[in-house]
């Protein structure tokens, strides 16, 4: 794996520790939806997430994570249509994507 590549993979992990961080003493939902300085920090992550996904994708779109493409647009819907952020749909990702992105560039850093 090239450098560069490492470097976005390391930003994504990165990213994906801040919201872990963030999200700590969030317990529920109904918290994460009353906190506005989460949700903001959660969605800057996830925008940092979205663009170096797709950074990686320009260098070897055949890295081996899942939703690649998933990833990139909800980058592009919370950047572009800041205004029709879904929290529901920002904490399903948090509780169903994120584990699972965390696996996948873990094993690809340790590789």
């Amino acid at each position: 794996m090239q450098p560069e590549e490492l470097k976005y993979l390391y930003d994504v992990q990165t990213s994906i520790q801040s919201i872990k961080d963030f999200t700590i003493d969030i317990k529920s939902f109904q918290d994460f939806d009353n906190n506005k300085l989460v949700k903001r920090a959660v969605e800057r992550e996830l925008e940092i997430i979205g663009e170096a996904i797709n950074r990686l994708l320009k260098m070897n779109n055949s890295i081996q994570i899942t939703n690649t493409r998933k990833i990139v647009n909800l980058r592009n819907w919370v950047i572009h249509s800041y205004d029709n952020v879904d929290s529901v749909i920002i904490w399903a990702i948090l509780q169903k994507d994120l584990p699972l992105l965390e696996t996948e560039v873990s094993a690809l850093l340790n590789a």
